[in-house]
């Protein structure tokens, strides 16, 4: 089975996505993965490549073109990225999103940063990936149509939302 796991920074789809992949014995890959093998593969660093694929579009196409091939050449996968669902021919796309201030907490935590900060990163990132994924890809990344399944990862603990996912997967292997 292939699954999709999408949502905004702070929502949980890295946490869900590792928990998921536990439970069920399913690997991940991540768009984040991806991104630090292909900077490996350039001899740069993190920074240094964030840099360069801003004003590179072939960085995200190339990322989401690694994805949807991994995924194409396995059977049973879980791929975390907040595009991931529209390039990856999954037989489950699930979205994870909490409200703002909830992921601006969780940031704050994770990376010891303020919540106003965390918060208005946020902002700022999300308001520019939804401007270069409607320019690149002519993505409205927030219509939630694509999605099969939308989680508030706030209302569950993460092993709830991992557990709400495997049985949905039960319920999709019934129909089939």
């Amino acid at each position: 089975m292939i699954i999709t796991i999408g949502g905004p920074a702070g929502s949980g789809t890295s946490t869900t996505s590792r928990i998921l992949s536990e439970k069920t014995g399913i690997p991940y890959i991540s768009a984040g993965d991806i991104f630090r093998q292909m900077a490996a593969e350039r001899g740069m660093d993190i920074l240094k490549f964030s840099k360069f694929a801003e004003g590179n579009i072939e960085i995200d196409q190339e990322i989401d073109q690694r994805q949807a091939k991994i995924a194409a050449e396995s059977e049973d996968l879980i791929v975390e990225g907040r595009l991931s669902a529209y390039f990856v021919d999954a037989d489950l796309k699930v979205w994870c999103n909490a409200p703002l201030d909830v992921r601006s907490e969780r940031i704050s935590k994770r990376e010891s940063k303020s919540i106003t900060l965390a918060r208005e990163e946020i902002i700022t990132r999300e308001r520019s990936e939804a401007q270069r994924y409607l320019e690149i890809h002519q993505i409205d990344i927030n219509n939630m149509d694509v999605y099969d399944v939308v989680i508030n990862t706030h209302a569950f603990k993460a092993d709830s939302v991992a557990q709400i996912i495997v049985k949905v997967t039960e319920v999709i292997k019934c129909q089939q």
